[in-house]
Protein backbone atom coordinates (compact mmCIF):
# COMPACT_ATOMS: atom_id res chain seq x y z
CA UNK A 1 0.00 0.00 0.00
CA UNK A 2 1.22 3.60 -0.93
CA UNK A 3 2.46 5.98 1.89
CA UNK A 4 0.07 8.64 2.22
CA UNK A 5 1.80 11.60 1.62
CA UNK A 6 0.74 15.06 2.78
CA UNK A 7 1.34 17.33 0.18
CA UNK A 8 0.53 21.72 -0.57
CA UNK A 9 -2.13 21.80 -2.63
CA UNK A 10 -3.21 25.57 -2.56
CA UNK A 11 -1.03 28.54 -1.05
CA UNK A 12 -2.05 32.02 -0.42
CA UNK A 13 -0.57 35.49 1.39
CA UNK A 14 -2.24 38.62 2.69
CA UNK A 15 0.37 41.72 3.77
CA UNK A 16 -1.31 45.21 5.25
CA UNK A 17 -1.49 47.51 2.52
CA UNK A 18 0.91 50.35 5.13
CA UNK A 19 4.24 50.68 3.40
CA UNK A 20 7.25 51.76 6.00
CA UNK A 21 9.77 52.67 4.03
CA UNK A 22 13.46 53.02 5.17
CA UNK A 23 13.33 56.76 4.03
CA UNK A 24 10.03 56.78 6.73
CA UNK A 25 12.56 55.38 9.41
CA UNK A 26 15.09 57.67 8.63
CA UNK A 27 12.87 60.41 10.21
CA UNK A 28 12.46 57.89 13.02
CA UNK A 29 15.51 57.00 14.02
CA UNK A 30 19.07 57.69 13.91
CA UNK A 31 19.84 55.67 10.64
CA UNK A 32 19.64 55.74 6.72
CA UNK A 33 18.37 53.84 3.26
CA UNK A 34 21.96 52.49 2.37
CA UNK A 35 23.05 51.72 5.80
CA UNK A 36 19.70 49.54 6.02
CA UNK A 37 19.96 47.55 2.37
CA UNK A 38 23.49 47.32 2.88
CA UNK A 39 23.15 45.38 6.31
CA UNK A 40 19.71 43.58 5.60
CA UNK A 41 18.76 43.95 2.07
CA UNK A 42 15.46 45.58 3.10
CA UNK A 43 14.41 48.53 1.75
CA UNK A 44 10.47 48.58 2.72
CA UNK A 45 8.27 46.46 5.08
CA UNK A 46 4.25 46.11 5.31
CA UNK A 47 2.54 47.68 9.02
CA UNK A 48 -1.13 46.61 10.05
CA UNK A 49 -3.69 49.44 9.61
CA UNK A 50 -5.14 50.78 13.50
CA UNK A 51 -7.30 47.99 14.65
CA UNK A 52 -6.31 45.61 12.08
CA UNK A 53 -5.13 42.04 13.60
CA UNK A 54 -3.68 39.22 12.63
CA UNK A 55 -6.82 36.86 12.88
CA UNK A 56 -8.26 39.30 10.57
CA UNK A 57 -5.19 38.77 8.20
CA UNK A 58 -5.80 35.22 8.79
CA UNK A 59 -8.83 34.72 8.23
CA UNK A 60 -8.63 36.47 4.75
CA UNK A 61 -6.09 33.92 4.04
CA UNK A 62 -8.46 31.00 4.96
CA UNK A 63 -10.97 31.50 2.93
CA UNK A 64 -8.98 32.85 -0.32
CA UNK A 65 -7.24 29.39 0.24
CA UNK A 66 -10.39 28.19 0.04
CA UNK A 67 -12.04 29.74 -2.91
CA UNK A 68 -8.85 28.93 -5.08
CA UNK A 69 -9.50 25.14 -4.14
CA UNK A 70 -12.45 25.41 -4.65
CA UNK A 71 -14.05 24.20 -1.46
CA UNK A 72 -16.04 25.54 1.39
CA UNK A 73 -14.50 26.35 4.69
CA UNK A 74 -16.77 24.33 6.29
CA UNK A 75 -14.87 21.30 4.87
CA UNK A 76 -11.15 22.81 6.65
CA UNK A 77 -10.67 20.14 9.44
CA UNK A 78 -8.03 21.55 11.17
CA UNK A 79 -5.95 25.11 11.43
CA UNK A 80 -2.95 25.78 13.24
CA UNK A 81 -1.25 29.31 13.58
CA UNK A 82 2.75 29.77 13.88
CA UNK A 83 3.20 32.82 15.47
CA UNK A 84 3.95 35.45 18.40
CA UNK A 85 2.05 38.05 17.92
CA UNK A 86 -1.50 36.54 18.32
CA UNK A 87 -4.44 39.04 19.05
CA UNK A 88 -4.97 37.85 22.60
CA UNK A 89 -2.84 35.83 24.87
CA UNK A 90 -5.86 33.78 24.90
CA UNK A 91 -8.40 32.83 22.88
CA UNK A 92 -5.78 31.72 20.24
CA UNK A 93 -5.72 33.85 17.12
CA UNK A 94 -6.28 30.13 15.28
CA UNK A 95 -9.43 29.68 17.47
CA UNK A 96 -11.09 33.34 16.05
CA UNK A 97 -9.91 32.45 12.73
CA UNK A 98 -11.75 29.30 12.44
CA UNK A 99 -14.42 31.54 13.65
CA UNK A 100 -14.46 34.63 11.12
CA UNK A 101 -13.60 32.79 8.17
CA UNK A 102 -16.18 30.38 8.42
CA UNK A 103 -14.32 27.25 8.97
CA UNK A 104 -16.53 26.49 12.00
CA UNK A 105 -16.13 22.78 12.07
CA UNK A 106 -11.94 22.87 12.32
CA UNK A 107 -10.31 23.26 15.65
CA UNK A 108 -7.18 24.16 15.80
CA UNK A 109 -4.42 26.23 18.17
CA UNK A 110 -1.44 28.42 17.71
CA UNK A 111 2.71 27.30 17.90
CA UNK A 112 5.47 29.39 19.38
CA UNK A 113 8.26 29.43 17.53
CA UNK A 114 9.22 32.63 16.28
CA UNK A 115 10.59 32.57 12.89
CA UNK A 116 10.55 29.05 12.74
CA UNK A 117 6.84 28.76 13.57
CA UNK A 118 5.47 28.06 10.08
CA UNK A 119 7.99 25.30 9.44
CA UNK A 120 7.33 23.87 12.71
CA UNK A 121 3.50 24.06 12.48
CA UNK A 122 4.26 22.97 8.55
CA UNK A 123 5.92 19.50 10.08
CA UNK A 124 3.14 18.87 12.61
CA UNK A 125 0.16 19.46 9.80
CA UNK A 126 1.64 16.79 8.47
CA UNK A 127 1.10 14.17 11.51
CA UNK A 128 -2.76 14.67 10.90
CA UNK A 129 -2.60 14.35 7.26
CA UNK A 130 -0.56 11.22 7.40
CA UNK A 131 -2.09 9.26 10.01
CA UNK A 132 -5.34 9.39 8.08
CA UNK A 133 -6.99 11.89 11.03
CA UNK A 134 -7.53 14.87 9.47
CA UNK A 135 -8.01 15.27 5.22
CA UNK A 136 -7.88 18.82 5.07
CA UNK A 137 -5.28 21.27 7.27
CA UNK A 138 -4.53 24.65 6.86
CA UNK A 139 -0.93 25.99 8.10
CA UNK A 140 -0.45 29.18 8.84
CA UNK A 141 2.72 31.59 9.40
CA UNK A 142 1.66 34.92 10.77
CA UNK A 143 3.04 38.01 12.70
CA UNK A 144 2.48 41.52 13.66
CA UNK A 145 5.74 42.33 14.42
CA UNK A 146 4.88 46.47 14.58
CA UNK A 147 2.95 45.55 17.64
CA UNK A 148 6.21 44.28 19.59
CA UNK A 149 8.93 46.70 18.46
CA UNK A 150 10.15 49.83 19.42
CA UNK A 151 10.50 52.06 17.08
CA UNK A 152 12.74 53.90 18.99
CA UNK A 153 15.22 51.41 18.42
CA UNK A 154 17.28 51.01 15.62
CA UNK A 155 18.54 47.83 15.58
CA UNK A 156 15.20 45.83 15.24
CA UNK A 157 12.78 48.07 14.30
CA UNK A 158 14.71 48.31 10.74
CA UNK A 159 14.17 44.91 9.89
CA UNK A 160 10.38 43.52 11.04
CA UNK A 161 6.87 44.04 9.07
CA UNK A 162 3.93 42.61 9.41
CA UNK A 163 2.59 39.74 7.50
CA UNK A 164 0.55 36.73 6.85
CA UNK A 165 0.59 33.43 4.66
CA UNK A 166 -0.76 29.69 4.76
CA UNK A 167 -0.84 26.43 3.02
CA UNK A 168 -3.61 23.69 2.33
CA UNK A 169 -2.37 20.30 3.10
CA UNK A 170 -4.33 17.30 1.75
CA UNK A 171 -3.49 13.34 1.61
CA UNK A 172 -1.69 12.91 -1.47
CA UNK A 173 -1.69 8.80 -2.37
CA UNK A 174 -0.74 9.40 -6.46
CA UNK A 175 2.74 10.13 -6.93
CA UNK A 176 6.04 10.72 -4.55
CA UNK A 177 4.66 14.29 -4.13
CA UNK A 178 4.32 16.57 -0.32
CA UNK A 179 6.16 16.60 2.46
CA UNK A 180 9.70 14.40 2.17
CA UNK A 181 11.83 14.94 5.22
CA UNK A 182 12.25 17.57 7.80
CA UNK A 183 15.12 18.62 10.24
CA UNK A 184 14.12 20.57 13.46
CA UNK A 185 16.16 21.54 15.98
CA UNK A 186 15.85 23.84 19.25
CA UNK A 187 18.51 25.54 21.82
CA UNK A 188 16.88 27.60 24.71
CA UNK A 189 20.49 28.78 25.54
CA UNK A 190 19.85 31.43 22.85
CA UNK A 191 17.02 33.50 24.65
CA UNK A 192 19.64 35.76 25.91
CA UNK A 193 20.52 37.32 22.41
CA UNK A 194 16.69 37.64 21.26
CA UNK A 195 13.10 37.62 23.19
CA UNK A 196 10.62 39.60 24.39
CA UNK A 197 11.52 40.04 28.06
CA UNK A 198 8.64 41.11 29.40
CA UNK A 199 4.94 40.23 28.67
CA UNK A 200 5.11 36.58 29.82
CA UNK A 201 4.35 34.76 33.52
CA UNK A 202 8.66 34.97 34.18
CA UNK A 203 8.37 38.79 33.86
CA UNK A 204 4.32 40.29 33.88
CA UNK A 205 3.46 43.33 32.78
CA UNK A 206 3.10 45.80 35.58
CA UNK A 207 1.73 49.63 35.43
CA UNK A 208 6.23 50.32 36.22
CA UNK A 209 7.46 48.34 33.27
CA UNK A 210 5.05 48.44 30.68
CA UNK A 211 6.73 51.06 28.55
CA UNK A 212 10.34 49.89 29.72
CA UNK A 213 12.31 48.83 26.63
CA UNK A 214 12.61 44.96 28.13
CA UNK A 215 8.43 45.04 26.90
CA UNK A 216 9.64 45.03 23.15
CA UNK A 217 11.44 42.71 20.98
CA UNK A 218 15.11 42.84 21.86
CA UNK A 219 18.10 41.04 19.59
CA UNK A 220 21.87 41.05 19.99
CA UNK A 221 22.52 40.96 16.18
CA UNK A 222 26.04 39.89 16.14
CA UNK A 223 25.53 36.57 17.80
CA UNK A 224 21.88 35.92 16.34
CA UNK A 225 23.88 36.48 12.68
CA UNK A 226 26.48 33.62 14.11
CA UNK A 227 23.62 31.60 15.21
CA UNK A 228 21.86 31.81 12.29
CA UNK A 229 24.55 31.47 9.44
CA UNK A 230 26.36 28.40 11.00
CA UNK A 231 22.80 26.48 11.86
CA UNK A 232 20.40 27.56 9.21
CA UNK A 233 23.18 26.30 6.68
CA UNK A 234 23.92 23.36 8.39
CA UNK A 235 20.59 22.10 8.42
CA UNK A 236 20.15 22.50 4.94
CA UNK A 237 23.01 20.78 4.24
CA UNK A 238 21.67 18.01 6.26
CA UNK A 239 18.11 17.66 4.40
CA UNK A 240 20.00 17.48 1.19
CA UNK A 241 22.75 14.60 2.34
CA UNK A 242 19.87 12.64 4.19
CA UNK A 243 18.21 12.41 1.17
CA UNK A 244 20.92 12.06 -1.61
CA UNK A 245 20.21 15.66 -2.76
CA UNK A 246 22.91 17.84 -4.66
CA UNK A 247 22.81 21.74 -5.90
CA UNK A 248 21.47 20.70 -9.38
CA UNK A 249 18.83 18.64 -7.76
CA UNK A 250 17.21 21.54 -6.04
CA UNK A 251 15.03 23.33 -7.94
CA UNK A 252 14.08 25.84 -5.16
CA UNK A 253 15.10 27.27 -1.80
CA UNK A 254 12.64 28.94 0.15
CA UNK A 255 14.43 31.02 2.94
CA UNK A 256 13.48 32.66 5.94
CA UNK A 257 13.52 36.16 5.18
CA UNK A 258 15.83 37.65 7.68
CA UNK A 259 18.60 39.28 6.18
CA UNK A 260 20.06 39.04 2.48
CA UNK A 261 23.53 37.71 4.10
CA UNK A 262 21.83 34.75 5.76
CA UNK A 263 20.19 33.64 2.95
CA UNK A 264 23.25 33.87 0.41
CA UNK A 265 25.32 31.82 3.16
CA UNK A 266 22.61 29.58 2.85
CA UNK A 267 22.28 28.99 -0.63
CA UNK A 268 26.30 28.78 -1.19
CA UNK A 269 26.50 25.91 1.10
CA UNK A 270 23.68 24.40 -0.61
CA UNK A 271 25.68 24.72 -3.67
CA UNK A 272 22.76 26.80 -5.63
CA UNK A 273 22.80 29.55 -7.85
CA UNK A 274 20.88 32.78 -6.96
CA UNK A 275 18.25 32.44 -9.56
CA UNK A 276 16.90 29.56 -7.17
CA UNK A 277 16.48 31.43 -4.10
CA UNK A 278 13.41 33.23 -3.46
CA UNK A 279 13.87 36.32 -2.06
CA UNK A 280 11.26 39.28 -0.77
CA UNK A 281 12.80 40.56 2.02
CA UNK A 282 13.53 43.75 0.17
CA UNK A 283 9.42 44.72 -0.13
CA UNK A 284 8.65 42.73 3.34
CA UNK A 285 11.32 42.92 5.58
CA UNK A 286 11.41 39.83 8.33
CA UNK A 287 7.79 39.04 8.79
CA UNK A 288 8.71 36.26 11.16
CA UNK A 289 6.93 33.15 11.26
CA UNK A 290 5.56 34.86 7.56
CA UNK A 291 8.29 34.98 5.42
CA UNK A 292 8.34 31.43 4.23
CA UNK A 293 4.41 30.71 2.96
CA UNK A 294 4.63 34.65 1.48
CA UNK A 295 7.64 33.46 -1.07
CA UNK A 296 5.23 30.29 -1.81
CA UNK A 297 2.52 32.33 -2.48
CA UNK A 298 4.68 34.90 -4.95
CA UNK A 299 6.09 32.34 -6.58
CA UNK A 300 3.19 29.70 -6.86
CA UNK A 301 3.20 30.61 -10.86
CA UNK A 302 6.49 29.61 -11.16
CA UNK A 303 5.95 26.54 -9.28
CA UNK A 304 5.74 22.99 -11.32
CA UNK A 305 4.46 19.75 -10.11
CA UNK A 306 7.38 17.86 -9.13
CA UNK A 307 9.67 20.47 -7.86
CA UNK A 308 12.37 19.96 -5.48
CA UNK A 309 11.84 22.74 -2.62
CA UNK A 310 13.47 22.98 0.32
CA UNK A 311 12.07 25.47 3.00
CA UNK A 312 14.82 26.91 5.77
CA UNK A 313 14.45 28.93 8.84
CA UNK A 314 16.00 30.10 11.89
CA UNK A 315 14.65 32.11 14.83
CA UNK A 316 14.47 33.36 18.11
CA UNK A 317 15.09 30.84 21.58
CA UNK A 318 16.67 29.80 19.13
CA UNK A 319 14.69 27.84 17.11
CA UNK A 320 16.11 26.48 13.04
CA UNK A 321 14.80 23.76 11.00
CA UNK A 322 14.66 22.60 6.87
CA UNK A 323 12.04 20.99 5.69
CA UNK A 324 11.87 19.04 1.95
CA UNK A 325 9.22 18.26 -0.48
CA UNK A 326 7.81 18.00 -3.78
CA UNK A 327 5.37 20.74 -4.85
CA UNK A 328 1.83 18.82 -5.90
CA UNK A 329 0.82 20.97 -8.57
Amino acid sequence: MKKITAAITTVHGKVPNNVLSNKDLEKMVDTNDDWIISRTGIKERRIVEDGQTLSDLGSDVVKKICEKRGISPLEIDLIIVGTVTSDHRFPSSSNLICHKSGAINAWGYDLSAACSGFLYALVTGQQFIESGRNQKVIVIGADIMSSIINYKDRNTCIIFGDGCGGVLLEPNKENDCGIIDSVLKADGSGKEFLQQKIGGSAFPITKENVEHPDAYVFQEGRSVFKFAVTNMADVSAEIMERNNLTGEDINWLVPHQANLRIIDATANRMGLTSDKVMINIEKYGNTTAATIPLCLWEWENQLKKGDNIVLAAFGGGFTWGSVYLKWAY
